[in-house]
């Protein structure tokens, strides 16, 4: 826990999930540097009277600091979500009005002050602008923030040409804002996303099908190489089964599993709320069969003992910060979600050494498949 001190109050932040042993902040600079400009450092403090938008709320330091004015949170992760309901527990308690909605969910009709934390793709900052125009007027107070090193060129043409004018701060702690006045004049056309494009030969059962991918997914507009190794290299199996696609971005390996194997049961598993829409969308676009699509921090809403099978392709970063702590939650939830019997299977940059952390939770680990930069283990629960 980390405390954020503000002209609100000194705010008790914590990133999600809790660990005590976590070097990173829930907030920096830039949050920080948005908040002394509400509050009036370059002038009048802004009017905060009407539908206030935050979004890229990365922990919910923006939300929680501005909860007197009911702000609504836009967010395509559910651990941001969840930090902000644990943030606002513990430092708001009284606090009512506030929203916490999705990139999926419907944004307001009506907004007035739109503060746009950047995020890290610029797909879905584009995406996300779309969507959310219709609700801007003439009178809209429109500011993001970043550090200098997630605002572009490329970050401040999209405003421009969604919203409306648009230009930068000095930096301030390596951090900038963005000042944006809405153009009532500006037709910028419905968003481009979502994008397909057809899988090619090679890779198992899945060749030639239809990948659906809405803004913010890895890889989005190609088969990352490293899922290419993966899909030549799945196991072939038989009979009824669950297959778990943990960390699913757009379905591509549970939909593959299912296609090779007809009688099995698949759940696509994601924090992101972008990537569940994706997967959803591949599956009905090449499948008629059910499936299940759970939004969770890894294996927390998958009962313990239920599951025959977990395909994973871990992200060795959260938001900004690298670091291996999701590999280890989504690696752990597996062997406790797994029967006795059942599998894990990983692929994985080599560099990462996902085999030792492997070994040391299954006291097994084999290599299945490598390449100069990824391999593919196998894991099975004794």
């Amino acid at each position: 826990m980390n405390r954020f001190t503000t002209s609100r109050g000194d705010l008790d932040l914590t990133r999600f999930p809790e660990d005590p042993r976590d070097p990173f902040r829930a907030w920096d600079a830039a949050d920080e540097y948005l908040l002394r400009h509400l509050d009036g450092i370059d002038g009048a403090p802004a009017d905060l009277s009407g539908t206030v938008v935050v979004l890229g709320d990365r922990w919910g330091a923006l939300v929680t600091a501005l909860a007197g004015h009911r702000p609504v949170q836009i967010t395509d992760s559910l651990l941001t979500q969840e930090a902000t309901r644990a943030n606002l527990a513990r430092n708001r308690p009284d606090a009512e009005g506030v929203r916490l909605l999705t990139t999926r969910d419907e944004p307001p009709g009506r907004i007035d002050v739109l503060l746009v934390r950047v995020p890290k793709s610029l797909a879905l900052l584009e995406d996300q602008l779309h969507r959310l125009a219709p609700g801007v007027h003439p009178g809209t107070l429109v500011v993001g923030t970043g550090m200098v090193t997630e605002i572009h060129t490329s970050t401040l043409r999209l405003f421009e040409q969604i919203i409306g004018p648009t230009k930068t701060s000095l930096a301030a702690k390596k951090a900038r804002l963005i000042f944006c006045t809405p153009d009532p004049g500006l037709t910028p056309g419905p968003g481009p996303w979502p994008h397909s494009y057809a899988l090619p030969d090679g890779v198992g059962a899945a060749s030639g099908l239809t990948v659906v991918n809405h803004a913010g997914i890895f890889c989005a507009d190609r088969l990352d190489v490293g899922t290419r190794l993966f899909l030549r290299h799945l196991p072939h199996r038989r009979g009824r089964e669950r297959v778990v696609d943990l960390g699913c971005g757009n379905g591509v390996l549970g939909l593959a599993a299912a296609l090779d194997n007809a009688a099995a049961e698949v759940v696509f598993v994601d924090e992101s709320h972008q990537a569940l829409a994706s997967a959803e969308a591949t599956w009905r676009a090449n499948v008629s069969s059910p499936a299940e699509f759970l939004a969770a921090d890894g294996m927390s809403a998958v009962p313990d003992g239920t599951v025959d099978l977990v395909l994973n392709n871990p992200p060795f970063h959260t938001h900004r910060a690298t670091t291996d702590a999701t590999a280890w939650r989504m690696f752990t939830g597996s062997r406790t979600a797994l029967r006795r019997g059942g599998e894990l299977w990983v692929v994985g940059n080599r560099h990462l050494g996902y085999h030792v952390k492997l070994r040391r939770l299954f006291g097994n680990c084999q290599v299945v498949a490598s390449d100069p930069k990824f391999v593919v283990l196998r894991a099975v629960k004794r």
